[in-house]
This record gives C-alpha cells, sequence and structure tokens, in this order.
C-alpha cells in the first residue's frame, strides 16, 4: 500500500468492494482466483446481478438482445467463488482509519482491504440551476428498459450530445424506426475524441441515415415535447435523451478524506492513500507508467482490466497497471476500435478508403503515434498498440502507404 504492505490476506481478513458493476464483479472474482481466502463482499445499489453497460446503448437497448445477456456472470458464480453479493444495498460511509464501511440501515462491515469501484454518473441538464423533467438518461439497466419503451416508430428523438452514448443511443433510435434530431455544440460528432476531420466522417454517417444534425448548437430550453435551440429554432420532439458526459461518483471517498482530482487519485497499483483501500474503473484516476501523469478511463476494457488488476493487487500480487487506452464502438454498419490517446493539436493520416469508412486513422506528433483506430478493418490492434509504443519515430507516409504492412512498422 502506499501507506505501508499489502493487507492481510487470510481467514480473517475482508475484502469489501464497493460497486457491483464490471468492475466490481472482476476485482471480487480476480481476488478470489488469486488466492484471496478471507471474506470478500460486493456490495451494489442496483437490484440484480452485476453488469456490463456497453449493450445498453446497442442490442440491448433496441431489444434484440436480452437484458441478462449483459450479465458479468450467471447468479451461481457469486456463491460458487465466495462472494456475498449485497445487491440493492448502499454504502453510506467508509471509515479510513477503523477499516469499515457503513451501509444504508446502519450495518457496519470492518475490512482489511476495500475497493471503491464506484463508477460514474450522467451529467444532468441544467438550465437557470433547474433540471427539466422528462429527460432519459442511460447509465444504467433500468435507464435502458425506460428507453427501449419511449423508441419505436413514429417518435421522434430528440439526442443531445454525439459523443459516444449520444451518437451510440441516436444510431440505435434509428434502426427501431424513430426519427432522430442529433444536437451538438461542436462542428462535427466526437470532435474532442476524434478531431474534426474523423468526426466529420460521423456526421456524413448519421446524416446517411437519416439523423438530422443540429451541429454547431447549443440548448437553452427543454421541455416534454420540445427542444430550443440557442438560434431560437424549435424541435418538437416525443422523447429527449441527454448523452453530455458523466462525472466520477467520488463522494464517499471525499468524505474518507481520500485524495480526490477528477477521480480517486491512485498510484499504479491502484493503491489510494488510505490503508488498504484501492480504487478502479471509471473512477479512479490512477497514475499511468507510460504517460507519466494520471489517466481516467471511462471505457468497458479499462473497467474489466483494471478490475482484473485490483483484484489480484487485494491478494497481494502488486500488479502495475500500465495497459494502453482501448476502446470500440460499433454505430449503423461501422464497427470501429481505438488504442492509445490523441491529444491537442495531433497530426491525423488516414490509411484506406474514408470515404468507405474502411480505414486506419493514426494520431501522431513529431513522428511519434499517439492514437489509432481502425474503421471495418479487423486484427490489427495488437500492430496498433506496439505502434503507439514503439521507440524511434515513424514516416506519416509510413503510415499512409497501405502497400508497407503495419508489421513492418512496429
Amino acid at each position: 500500500m502506499s501507506a505501508g504492505t499489502s493487507a492481510p490476506n487470510g481467514s480473517g481478513a475482508t475484502l469489501v468492494v464497493i460497486g457491483a458493476s464490471l468492475t466490481g464483479a472482476t476485482a471480487a472474482t480476480a481476488a478470489r482466483e488469486g488466492g484471496f481466502d478471507g471474506r470478500i463482499v460486493l456490495v451494489g445499489d442496483e437490484p440484480g446481478l452485476p453488469y456490463e453497460r456497453p449493450p445498453l446503448s446497442k442490442d440491448v437497448l433496441r431489444g434484440e438482445a436480452p437484458d441478462d445477456s449483459a450479465d458479468v456472470h450467471d447468479a451461481a458464480h457469486y456463491p460458487e467463488h465466495g462472494i456475498e453479493l449485497m445487491a440493492g444495498r448502499t454504502v453510506t460511509a467508509i471509515d479510513a482509519g477503523a477499516g469499515s464501511v457503513t451501509l444504508d440501515g446502519g450495518e457496519r462491515i470492518p475490512f482489511t482491504t476495500a475497493v471503491l469501484a464506484t463508477g460514474c454518473a450522467p451529467r444532468r441538464l441544467r438550465f437557470d440551476g433547474r433540471e427539466p423533467e422528462g429527460v432519459h438518461y442511460l447509465r444504467t439497466r433500468a435507464d435502458a428498459a425506460r428507453l427501449r419503451g419511449a423508441l419505436g416508430p413514429g417518435r421522434r428523438v430528440a439526442v443531445i450530445g454525439a459523443g459516444w452514448i449520444g451518437s451510440e443511443v441516436a444510431a440505435s433510435a434509428r434502426g427501431m424506426g424513430s426519427d432522430v434530431v442529433l444536437i451538438e455544440p461542436a462542428p462535427v460528432p466526437l470532435l474532442r475524441v476524434l478531431g474534426e476531420r474523423v468526426g466529420g466522417m460521423f456526421a456524413r454517417l448519421h446524416a446517411e441515415h437519416g439523423v438530422d444534425l443540429r451541429l454547431g448548437r447549443g440548448v437553452t430550453e427543454v421541455a416534454a415535447d420540445r427542444v430550443v435551440l440557442d438560434d431560437g429554432t424549435v424541435e418538437e420532439v416525443d422523447v429527449v435523451v441527454a448523452g453530455i458526459g458523466v462525472v466520477p461518483r467520488t463522494e464517499l471517498a471525499e468524505a474518507a478524506g481520500l485524495p480526490v482530482d477528477n477521480g480517486v487519485v491512485v498510484d499504479e497499483q491502484l493503491r489510494t492513500q488510505g490503508p488498504g483501500i484501492y480504487a478502479a474503473g471509471d473512477v479512479a484516476a490512477a497514475w499511468h507508467p507510460f504517460y507519466r501523469r494520471p489517466l481516467r478511463v471511462e471505457h468497458w476494457a479499462n473497467a474489466l482490466n483494471q478490475g482484473r488488476t485490483v483484484g489480484a493487487n487485494a491478494a497481494g500480487a502488486g500488479e502495475v497497471y500500465d495497459r494502453i487506452p482501448y476502446f470500440f464502438s460499433d454505430q449503423y454498419d461501422l464497427g470501429l476500435e481505438y488504442v492509445g490517446l490523441a491529444g491537442p493539436g495531433d497530426e491525423v493520416t488516414i490509411r484506406g478508403d474514408e470515404e468507405g469508412r474502411e480505414l486506419i486513422a493514426f494520431w501522431h506528433r513529431d513522428g511519434r503515434v499517439t492514437a489509432a483506430m481502425n474503421v471495418n478493418v479487423w486484427d490489427v490492434v495488437d500492430d496498433l498498440r506496439a505502434l503507439l509504443t514503439r521507440s524511434e519515430p515513424v514516416d506519416p507516409h509510413h503510415l499512409a502507404n497501405p502497400d508497407i504492412a503495419l508489421a513492418e512498422l512496429v
């Protein structure tokens, strides 16, 4: 630990995992499989089994897969691994000094090791300090069920925000027969992550599938049946969905006196400054050895892999988390994988068919590849990841040349 050695691991030890998410469920399992032989308690404030979130904006939202297809494990997994799943329960406080958590109802559970896997909450729309009623957000399985019931043929849907969630919801709503207007203050979707050129490809994608794009436009008013844009345009709608980002759920950590800075601050082994307390997943701002700075990553692969690492470390492994960020998305007939972390001012080079949307995009600076995204091109992620960590600069002309195999550039 930051303040000492690893937490005790024996029959008298107790691991409490706060947040029955993908990260939390994976951490509990990894701890048990890593040799933690004490009590493991997994506490989650939602009813039911822990589940993964990516399907909620895709096939689960569209009704093409059952809700339980997103479950991390089946119900038998938890007792089989000696994990006490407390679903529908809330941790109300952490006493870092005493080594205990308090549950709703006042029950206290002492711990020798704890993992914060509380994730994020959707950023809410507010006008003049008030939140409009009737707006859909998509974070939980219950959110997806409510939104699914509101979509369908004959429904006009306003999606506010063209980030990953907004873009995926817009695509799913169109697939369900809804009319969609996608509202985004930036000039293209996904500008912050992809930049204007590659973001423009997604603008064309949505337009070709019949989405009405309102780019470069903000929102000044939202009601049950309309959205008013900042140029005075009134969009009459049946459904409003907001996808304007998320905020890390750090309240418990802050109240416990743990350092928080855009997430719960942890080191490269996902340890907080509290004795025996770790944090992982969306809520964790983790020091990354490759980037030499803290990163908070809100994607599925990070939730899964940090869960594995933090669980192993709760069992005493002492592993460093140094994976390069990775995420994926599916919209209409476009599938993509992205590795790395592009920054402002990075140049972009395209290899492949940009108009046909079958390509690899490379972001680079001073000959160093900072990120890469394969679009409808598969089985290249390992080479792309190797390019990111290559010690020598690479010629951008070679990145663009499809006659030069990626393996030759690594």
